[in-house]
């Protein structure tokens, strides 16, 4: 009896795990329904961040094209990305406007020697006017016969090299007169401006006006004479000034020979070029002027202020 109690509880045993796993592999094969069910979903999930970042690529605004580019980039910026350097260069191969100074300019300045003053530019400013005295001033000239001569503004003077320049003056009244530089006219003259004697003053308004707005150009003159040379006083062969008066267009240069060549002197504020060791003084002397016009004068002694006339003149332009 027992054995048979025995067998028919090992035929419930091994039935119970028969239904265990049926079921467990019932529930598997769910599971694994399920999951390849939800399988496609996954994949699209997946692939819809790449999707949305090319999305978002296309949205980035277009570059502008370079024909339509400012061109306000500083250099500093030009060097550090590609975009600002086009548009630096688009800056430069675009015709600049006139030279940047404190006096607007209304025509190009030329390819020249000239500094601040250049041909063929008008300047804009004020004319106020000094008793000149005797016509003597900063540029060392001494006496004027001729009274039609102006201070230029100290920007504008620019360590003599306005000095004997013609200057076309204009007012707005409509007249006109032409001055010489022979002095310079300290701050707070501003750029642009010009002092002129009590003479040249009246040939544009009453005297008593004291200020008016002028607009003003560099001439070349008709008729000057030839260029002189003076030494300045104390001159000697272990040092010289050496001075240039007359000449019809600004001077750029002047050079002495010496041993070596052509050697370029150094401008002073008065109006002289100096040879601090004397090397070239009482040579030969070259004289250029903003036209870059190069005029060689040979046998001028050393004589100091002393002054000696040339059979030579710049071209007038």
């Amino acid at each position: 009896m027992q054995e048979t109690r025995r067998a028919a509880r090992q035929r419930r045993r091994r039935r119970g795990l028969l239904v265990a796993t049926t079921t467990g592999l019932a529930v598997t094969g769910l599971l694994v329904c399920l999951v390849m069910t939800m399988q496609p979903d996954g994949n699209n999930d997946a692939g819809a961040a790449p999707a949305t970042a090319v999305a978002n690529s296309q949205e980035t605004p277009t570059p502008t094209p370079p024909e339509e580019k400012p061109a306000t980039a500083s250099p500093s910026a030009g060097a550090s990305s590609p975009s600002a350097s086009a548009t630096a260069l688009k800056a430069s191969a675009t015709p600049s406007a006139a030279p940047t100074s404190a006096a607007p300019r209304t025509a190009p300045a030329t390819s020249s020697l000239a500094g601040r003053i250049r041909p063929k530019s008008t300047y804009q400013g004020v004319a106020t006017v000094y008793p000149a005295g005797v016509g003597d001033g900063a540029c060392s000239f001494g006496p004027s016969a001729d009274m039609m001569i102006a201070a230029m503004n100290a920007t504008d003077y620019e360590t003599a090299a306005a000095c004997g320049a013609y200057v076309l003056v204009h007012a707005a009244n409509g007249t006109s007169v032409t001055v010489k530089i022979t002095n310079v006219c300290p701050l707070p003259c501003a750029p642009g401006q010009l002092d002129l004697s009590e003479q040249a003053f009246a040939k544009l308004a009453p005297i008593k006006t004291g200020r008016i707005a002028i607009t003003w150009s560099l001439l070349s003159a008709d008729s000057v004479g030839t260029v002189s040379i003076r030494y300045k006083d104390g001159s000697s062969p272990y040092w010289c000034g050496i001075q240039a008066l007359g000449h019809r267009n600004p001077l750029a240069r002047l050079e002495v020979r010496t041993s070596s060549g052509w050697r370029q002197l150094a401008r002073t504020g008065y109006n002289y070029f100096l040879s601090p060791d004397g090397s070239g003084c009482g040579g030969a002397i070259r004289i250029t002027d903003i036209y870059g016009e190069r005029l060689t004068v040979n046998g001028i002694a050393l004589r100091p202020h002393v002054v000696q006339p040339t059979q030579v003149q710049f071209a007038r332009h």
